[in-house]
């Protein structure tokens, strides 16, 4: 069951998912190739079947830097064609990044907010945006968290 845990964002502090939907030929990759499966030891195009893509990430030099790879997803092959349905976060990057922060390395004896705060101190996602002859900073807490966790 460690392939749903991506589903505690929608009770933690993150702004709720959504769901992108496709049906049509088949194009969307379960990670990163279309679906197939093993037949004589070769890869072959799936005719028909299911998959299943938990959240990708993997952690870096520290061990608690975490690294997003790819959105969660389900697919459904049927002779050529697919409908997928694909977990869509905002600013998918740093939320998952963020998110996985918050599960993974906050003190999970204090409060939500409490984490939240641990979060923005240790796992900063203020970045700065360069534009034409502009410098901005965008706290991107600010677009990935609940209103009612933003002023922590």
């Amino acid at each position: 069951m460690n392939k749903l845990t991506f589903i505690k964002a929608l009770w933690s502090p993150f702004k709720p998912f959504k769901l992108k939907w496709y049906c049509g030929k088949i194009a969307i990759g379960t990670p990163y190739f279309y679906p197939r499966k093993w037949k004589n030891n070769m890869l072959t195009p799936k005719k028909i079947g299911f998959d299943f893509v938990g959240l990708g990430w993997k952690t870096k030099w520290t061990g608690n830097d975490y690294r997003f790879e790819w959105s969660p997803r389900i697919s459904f092959v049927f002779f050529g064609y697919q409908i997928a349905v694909i977990v869509n976060a905002p600013h998918a990057s740093i939320y998952w990044e963020s998110w996985l922060y918050y599960e993974k390395s906050t003190d999970k004896s204090k409060s939500k907010k409490e984490r939240i705060e641990q979060c923005k101190l240790e796992c900063s996602q203020t970045w700065t945006i360069y534009s034409k002859d502009t410098k901005q900073l965008v706290d991107y807490y600010k677009l990935i968290l609940k209103n009612k966790y933003l002023w922590t």
